[in-house]
């Protein structure tokens, strides 16, 4: 439910967006994360702190978007969120050796260090390429594949990601759970 909450401001962004223009599809992505950031307030009485964060650019960016009238600075959002989320999960496990995954997860799923390494490196590379992807698409694409890789592309590859992991973590407690 939470996620799905998550995906509506882009829905209503990418149909004012295709209706009328980036801006008037920025003015509706502001209102609709506004609305969702308060429901999931109401409903769940706290935020993730991703959540706050990319609430927070959505805000930043799209007022800086209407505010200077130049719609690759919402593009940028995309790829400072991707770049930010792996710099996170890389300076947590190779410089305080604290694996932000296993911190989010590991009260619920039981799982070796080295397997919780392993999701946190592929997270960090599935990051860094689609913020990569992201930055080339910004300048080099048309803004009509930036948006539909940023609408469908990326969300549909995250929830891949994530049920890839899913299975990668069910594989991995069944082998834990049997050598004991």
């Amino acid at each position: 439910m939470k996620q799905l909450l998550n995906f509506i401001p882009l829905v209503f962004f990418f149909v004012f967006l295709t209706k009328y223009d980036i801006f008037v599809g920025v003015q509706a992505l502001m209102i609709a994360a506004t609305l969702c950031f308060l429901l999931v307030l109401i409903l769940y009485r706290k935020l993730d702190k991703v959540e706050l964060i990319s609430y927070l650019m959505v805000m930043v960016f799209g007022g800086f978007t209407l505010y200077m009238r130049d719609p690759n600075i919402i593009k940028w959002k995309v790829t400072i969120i991707n770049f930010l989320f792996a710099s996170a999960l890389l300076v947590s496990q190779f410089f305080f050796k604290k694996n932000l995954l296993q911190t989010m997860l590991g009260k619920e799923i039981q799982l070796e260090t080295n397997i919780w390494n392993k999701l946190n490196l592929l997270w960090i590379f599935f990051f860094i390429l689609c913020g990569t992807i992201s930055l080339g698409a910004t300048y080099y694409m048309t803004d009509d594949f930036f948006w539909i890789f940023k609408v469908f592309i990326l969300p549909s590859a995250s929830l891949l990601l994530s049920l890839i992991s899913g299975i990668y973590i069910y594989k991995n407690m069944n082998k834990d759970t049997e050598n004991k």
